[in-house]
């Protein structure tokens, strides 16, 4: 199945109301899938990215969380994906 990676990217900041309320979400830096509850650091900052806040990997401590809200899936084959596109990994 073919992505829009860039608009996939687009929900991986701004993003603290939809994970709160959602059960699953996953890093594509790291690759680990886990319940946003995880999450215990956010950067708020008074930009269009992060004022709502942006979730940092509790599991790598990167700012490249997706959760499914989104609508695209929390797979370990789609985070590598975009772990490909955004990290050149």
């Amino acid at each position: 199945m073919k992505f829009d990676f860039d608009a996939a990217h687009g929900y991986s900041n701004n993003h603290k109301p939809e994970l709160e309320k959602v059960h699953v979400c996953g890093c594509f830096s790291c690759l680990e899938i886990f319940n946003p509850q995880e999450i215990k650091e956010w950067i708020i900052d008074e930009n269009d990215c992060d004022e709502r806040g942006t979730a940092i990997c509790p599991k790598c401590g990167v700012d490249a969380v997706i959760g499914e809200s989104s609508g695209f899936p929390i797979t370990k084959e789609f985070l590598t994906e975009m772990r490909r596109k955004w990290f050149g990994l």
